[in-house]
C-alpha cells in the first residue's frame, strides 16, 4: 500500500526514473515546491528562504494575540489579505461574554486595519481559505497547524502567531530551503474507501520514523487524477500530522472545476512538475491498496485498518487501556468493555471540521444511511458541514434531509469537535471522529477529575456505516450502497451578506473594542549575561504536544488573555507546572528589584554568579515537544510565567521551536546520546548566555546544580538561528525586538 524509499528519484512524465540527463541540483529547481517558494523569497539566496506570503487566516483562538502584538509593534494596517474566522470558540461557553468580546475585537480590528471577517458558524477556517483565498501557484500562512491548501496549487503553512506578526508587519518568514519528499500516487479508491483512510494509513507510515518532518510533500502521479477534489483536499490537510511544512499537488482538471465552481476561474493554471523534477526522497502510495482504517487513541499513526482491528480488538483496546491508564492515574478506565457480543462497539459518530465537513463525505454517508437509522441506543451521530454554502447545497440536493431522517444531527459550522470543545462523551466513551486528531484531552473530558473518554480517527463513510450499524464498529467497504458523485455548486451569496470584507481598505479612525478579557502581554525582559534556570516540569513521553503544553477545550475562552491562560499550562499533564513555575519567577521579580532571596543567593554562590548579571526563571524538559497544533500559547505561557528555556533532543516541528524563539525562550537540544538523568527542582546554570548567542556560538557548556546539592556538566546546543531570531532572542521576546527597532 505504502512504500517508504530514503533516496533521491527523478519524476519524468508521471513516470520515477533512477537517473535522468541533467543533475539533481537542477532537477530539484523542476519541482512545484522550488518553483512556488523562490517566486516568494525575498533573500535572493535559494537556499535561505524569506518568504512573503499573498494572504493569511486566523481564528478567534489566536487573532487577537497576534493583532495585539502587531499592533504593539507599530503595525497601522493589513499589508495583505487576512481573513479573521470565528471557528473555534463560537460554541465554548467558559467565562461569559468572553467569546463574543473576542469576536467583536476581531471585527473591529477587520474594520480598522482593512482585514476580512467571518462571523462565527459561517465557516471553519480552512474552507473558507479554500474558497475565498486559494490560488493556484500562491502561498497562504495560517495560525492554525492544518493550515493545508496543497490540492488546490496552493502551498500554505501553519505557524505560531507571532509569524503571522511579522507578516503584518511586512516582516518574513525565514526557513532553509526545504527537503522535498515526492508522494507518487497510482491507482484508484475503492468503494468505501474515503480520504481519511489515505491519510491515516500515510501518517502511519511515516510519523513515527520522521521521515516527512519538516519537508514538503509534492503529491503526483498517475493515481492524482482518479481522486475528486475532496478526497484531494481532505487528504492534504492530515499532510499536518506527518510533520511536514507543506504540501502542493499538481492541478488538472478537477482543480480548474473547483475553481470555476466558486466563480474564481481566473486562480487556476496549469502545476506539474518540469520533466526530470528531482525528489530527495519519495513514497508510493497504491490508492487502490488502501483499505478503511482506524487510529486509535492518542495519535492518528497508532493506526490500523478496521479489519485488523476487529480481529485483534481486545488486545489492542487493552494496550491502550494500560497507555491510558499510565497518563491519566487518576481515571477510572475501562476501554475492555467495548469488546462484546461479537464486535466492537462505539458511543458516537462525529464527521466535522476541516477533514471531515466537506461536500464528498456527507453525501456519501447520506449514501449509506440512506433509509437506515442510527438506532435509539447509545450511539449517537453529529455532523458539522465545513462552510453555509456546503450546507446550502446539502440541503438544496436532499442529502441533509436524508441524514436528519436517519437520526443524524446536522450541527453549524464548528471546529469543536477537533479539540474538544464540542460533543464531550460520557465517561468511557468511545469516539468515532473524522476529524484531525485523537491526541489526549481532544475530546473534552477532565482525566485529572477521574473522567475518561476515547477518540478513533475513522474516515466519514465507515462511520456512517457504524451508526447504520447501531454503534457497531464497521468498515463502509463491507456495506452495500453505492455512492453518487454529486456536482457541487458553490451559493457564495451568504458571504456577500454576512462577511465583512475590507480588505485594502482600512479605517483607522475606528477604534477597537477591547472587552474585559482582552488585555496587553506583561513586560518581557532582555536576555541577560549568564542564565540560572529551574527545571519546572520533566516530560519523559517519547513526544509532547502542544495540546499537552497548553490545553485545549475550554481553556479557548482566555486565549485572550495572557496570565489567565497561563494557569491552565501544563495542567492535564503536569499539574505542579504552574505552581513551581511562579514560585521561580517571583524570585527573578524580586532580583529585578534588588533583592537577592536566600534560595536564589545559595543557588549563585554554587555557581559563582552575580544577581546583577544572572536571570532566574524556569525551564521545561522534554524529549520531543511541539507536536500537533500550531498555537503559540503553548510558549507564551511558559514566558507568561517566567520560563526561558526549552531542553530537548529535538523539537517536533519547526513551528514549536518558532513559538519558542520568537517569545524568547532558548530552544536548547542535547546530543542523541546523552542522558538527562535530572529532575524538578534540579537547576540549569548557563554562563555568559548572551555573548554566545551575540557570537552564534552553537555549543554552550552548562552546569546542573542538583537541589540535593551534587553537580554534573552539561553541553547544551542552539543550532541554525538566523541573524534576525539572534536578535529577538537577546531583546527578550519578538515585540522588544520591534519595539527596539522603531526607538
Amino acid at each position: 500500500m505504502i512504500t517508504l524509499h530514503g533516496s533521491g528519484v527523478f519524476l519524468s512524465k508521471d513516470a520515477l526514473c533512477a537517473s535522468a540527463p541533467l543533475s539533481p541540483g537542477e532537477g530539484r529547481k523542476r519541482t512545484l515546491a522550488w518553483s512556488i517558494l523562490q517566486a516568494h523569497s525575498v533573500s535572493g539566496d535559494p537556499e535561505r528562504l524569506q518568504i512573503r506570503f499573498d494572504a493569511m487566516v486566523s481564528h478567534d483562538i489566536t487573532y487577537v494575540g497576534i493583532i495585539q502584538q502587531a499592533r504593539a509593534s507599530g503595525m497601522r494596517e493589513f499589508p495583505i489579505p487576512y481573513a479573521l474566522t470565528n471557528c473555534h470558540n463560537s460554541l465554548c461557553a467558559v467565562g461569559g461574554t468572553i467569546n463574543e468580546d473576542d469576536h467583536v475585537f476581531g471585527l473591529s480590528a477587520a474594520r480598522k486595519y482593512g482585514g476580512i471577517y467571518v462571523p462565527a458558524n459561517q465557516s471553519v477556517i480552512h474552507s473558507y481559505a479554500r474558497e475565498q483565498l486559494a490560488g493556484c501557484g500562491k502561498m497562504i500562512l495560517g495560525s492554525d497547524s492544518h493550515t493545508r491548501y496543497g490540492a488546490l496549487g496552493t502551498m500554505a503553512v501553519g505557524e505560531g502567531g507571532p509569524e503571522l506578526a511579522k507578516q503584518l508587519l511586512k516582516d518574513t518568514w525565514d526557513v532553509p530551503y526545504p527537503k522535498v519528499v515526492l508522494v507518487y500516487l497510482t491507482g484508484a479508491p475503492k468503494r468505501g474507501v474515503g480520504p481519511h483512510d489515505a491519510a491515516i494509513a500515510l501518517v502511519k507510515a511515516v510519523f513515527e520514523s520522521g521521515f516527512a518532518n519538516n519537508c514538503v510533500l509534492e503529491f503526483a502521479g498517475p493515481g492524482v487524477a482518479s481522486l475528486p477534489i475532496d478526497f484531494r483536499n481532505g487528504l492534504d490537510v492530515m499532510t499536518t500530522e506527518t510533520t511536514c511544512l507543506s504540501s502542493i499537488w499538481q492541478t488538472d482538471g478537477e482543480t480548474r472545476a473547483f475553481y470555476e465552481a466558486h466563480g474564481r476561474e481566473g486562480e487556476y493554471r496549469e502545476l506539474r512538475p518540469g520533466d526530470f523534477a528531482y525528489y530527495d526522497k519519495y513514497i508510493e502510495l497504491d490508492l487502490s491498496r488502501v483499505e478503511p482504517m482506524i487510529a486509535l487513541p492518542f495519535h492518528p499513526s497508532n493506526a490500523w485498518t478496521i479489519r485488523e482491528f476487529l480481529d485483534h480488538a481486545e488486545d489492542i483496546l487493552a494496550k491502550v487501556e494500560a497507555d491510558a491508564k499510565k497518563r491519566y492515574p487518576k481515571a477510572r478506565i475501562n476501554l475492555a468493555q467495548k469488546a462484546r457480543d461479537g464486535g466492537v462497539w462505539a458511543d458516537q459518530g462525529i464527521i466535522a471540521g476541516c477533514a471531515g465537513g466537506l461536500f464528498d463525505n456527507i453525501t456519501e454517508a447520506a449514501d449509506i444511511l440512506r433509509g437506515g437509522s442510527c438506532g435509539d441506543g447509545y450511539f449517537a451521530l453529529d455532523v458539522y458541514p465545513t462552510s453555509i454554502p456546503v450546507s446550502l447545497e446539502l440541503t438544496r440536493i436532499g442529502a441533509a434531509a436524508d441524514l436528519l431522517r436517519s437520526g443524524a444531527v446536522i450541527k453549524p459550522s464548528f471546529c469543536g469537535p477537533c479539540f474538544g470543545a464540542g460533543d464531550v462523551p460520557a465517561h468511557n466513551g468511545l469516539s468515532l471522529r473524522h476529524t484531525t486528531r485523537n491526541f489526549p484531552n481532544r475530546e473534552g473530558s477532565k482525566p485529572g477529575e477521574g473522567q475518561f473518554a476515547a477518540v478513533c480517527l475513522m474516515d466519514a463513510r465507515s462511520i456512517a456505516a457504524t451508526a447504520l450499524n447501531g454503534g457497531r464498529i464497521t468498515p463502509a467497504a463491507e456495506i452495500n450502497y453505492e455512492p453518487v458523485r454529486r456536482p457541487y455548486r458553490f451559493d457564495g451569496s451568504v458571504y456577500e451578506k454576512r462577511v465583512y470584507n475590507g480588505c485594502g481598505r482600512p479605517r483607522p479612525e475606528e477604534e477597537l473594542i477591547l472587552g474585559p478579557n482582552i488585555t496587553d502581554w506583561p513586560k518581557m525582559q532582555p536576555l541577560a549575561k549568564n542564565l540560572l534556570l529551574e527545571l519546572a516540569a520533566v516530560l519523559r513521553d517519547p513526544v509532547t504536544t502542544t495540546d499537552e503544553l497548553i490545553p485545549s477545550g475550554e481553556t479557548s475562552s482566555y486565549r485572550s488573555n495572557p496570565l489567565r491562560l497561563a494557569e491552565f499550562t501544563l495542567s492535564r499533564r503536569e499539574p505542579a507546572y504552574v505552581g513551581r513555575a511562579k514560585a521561580a519567577a517571583e524570585l527573578e521579580e524580586k532580583r529585578l528589584a534588588g533583592e537577592v532571596p536566600e534560595k536564589l543567593r545559595a543557588l549563585l554562590e554554587r555557581c559563582g554568579a552575580r544577581a546583577e548579571e544572572t536571570q532566574f526563571g524556569s525551564c521545561v524538559f522534554a524529549n520531543r515537544p511541539g507536536d500537533g497544533s500550531a498555537r503559540e500559547q503553548a510558549a507564551s505561557c511558559q514566558k507568561v510565567l517566567g520560563g526561558f528555556a526549552n531542553i530537548c533532543y529535538e523539537f517536533a516541528t519547526k513551528r514549536y521551536r518558532s513559538n519558542c524563539i520568537n517569545w524568547g525562550i532558548l530552544p536548547f537540544t542535547l546530543d542523541g546520546g546523552a542522558e538527562f538523568p535530572y529532575e524538578a527542582g534540579d537547576c540549569v546554570f548557563v554562563p555568559d548566555i548572551r555573548r554566545a548567542i551575540e557570537e552564534g556560538r552553537e555549543d554552550i557548556p552548562a552546569k546542573v546544580l542538583k537541589a540535593d546539592g551534587g553537580g554534573a556538566d552539561l553541553l547544551l546546543h542552539v543550532r541554525g538561528l538566523t541573524a534576525e531570531e539572534k536578535e529577538i532572542i537577546l531583546d527578550g521576546c519578538l515585540m522588544n525586538y520591534y519595539a527596539r527597532r522603531a526607538d
